[in-house]
């Protein structure tokens, strides 16, 4: 075997197509239709199962694809070693966030990541967890910033910054007259949330049980406002609180990078005990390049994004 049929089984498992699959590896499909059907020969079984209309990776071939994506990863680590001095920062990293970071951590990354690597530009994705984790394993992406708990094997994580969790409600909410708000004194407001899909919501939810226990309420039939579920985006809920369509809880960062003002909408903390979130890069085990990790991580971590929106935060309106 060799590592371009490596490199083809690969790329045929992801994208479960044989065109597309030569077409990412700049090879006819006869070519690859041929290298991958002579490994399989040499293994002496079938790594994919095919039909008219679809292929499937078999499960014996599950494991040895992982394998030979690890194989890959070692080759490039291999290469690294080999060309003793290679500037590791001068050439893109592919950084993946989830959507309820990338747009707030971003704006502030990117100028230290810049000054401390110049050469060293950023391929930006937004995502879902479950698409960023499955692009790092496939080596899509270089390295993802997501909320934990997140678990991979040969996978690194590497909290951040902790960020608390806070309230938003529309300008002249009766509990905008609060210094702080707990969860119990929510659960019976109409609550803006993400819909299913977004691990902040799942976040919110877990981190405070009153609105939980509201939500199985309402669902059962007992009186009071509906749960909104429909909002797609923090910016979009965001919106919808400055209607006056309802109240809702987002990550400190988000609540603050707005140009509303205060009238319109206003941002409260929590009670102690404080919700929050731990925000943590993550990479693969076998990633050739250590020093882009740690150039990125260390600006992630000098950004500051708390303090400044800390800093930002609007006055509290006195009780």
């Amino acid at each position: 075997m060799t590592l371009t049929e490596l490199r083809y089984i690969v790329t045929l498992a992801r994208e479960k197509h044989f065109g597309r699959a030569a077409e990412r590896c700049h090879v006819s499909q006869p070519t690859l239709s041929v290298a991958v059907k002579k490994l399989e020969d040499e293994l002496g079984i079938p790594l994919f199962e095919r039909s008219k209309s679809s292929i499937r990776v078999t499960e014996t071939g599950q494991r040895i694809i992982e394998q030979a994506q690890r194989v890959l990863d070692q080759v490039g680590v291999i290469r690294d070693m080999a060309q003793d001095g290679k500037n590791q920062l001068n050439s893109p990293l592919k950084v993946g966030a989830i959507y309820t970071i990338g747009p707030y951590l971003f704006p502030h990354l990117l100028p230290e990541l810049r000054r401390a690597a110049p050469e060293m530009p950023l391929f930006i994705e937004e995502n879902y967890t479950a698409n960023l984790r499955q692009k790092l394993r496939q080596s899509d992406l270089d390295a993802i910033i997501i909320a934990l708990p997140f678990e991979e094997p040969e996978v690194v994580t590497l909290p951040l910054y902790d960020e608390p969790f806070v309230v938003l409600l529309p300008g002249g909410h009766p509990l905008a007259r609060e210094q702080a708000l707990t969860a119990e004194q929510l659960a019976g407001e109409q609550l803006l949330l993400l819909g299913p899909g977004h691990c902040f919501r799942d976040q919110v939810l877990e981190s405070c049980p009153p609105l939980v226990e509201a939500v199985a309420e309402r669902g059962a039939g007992a009186p009071g406002p509906s749960l909104v579920t429909e909002g797609s985006s923090l910016e979009t809920i965001r919106h919808m609180v400055a209607s006056g369509l309802g109240v809702t809880i987002l990550p400190l960062s988000a609540a603050t990078s707005m140009n509303y003002s205060e009238d319109i909408l206003a941002v409260r903390p929590f009670a102690p005990p404080v919700p929050f979130r731990t925000v943590a890069l993550a990479w693969r085990v076998t990633f050739p390049r250590p020093k882009a990790i740690d150039v990125l991580s260390l600006a992630a971590s000098q950004c500051r994004v708390i303090e400044k929106a800390e800093k930002e935060k609007p006055a509290l309106v006195a009780g």
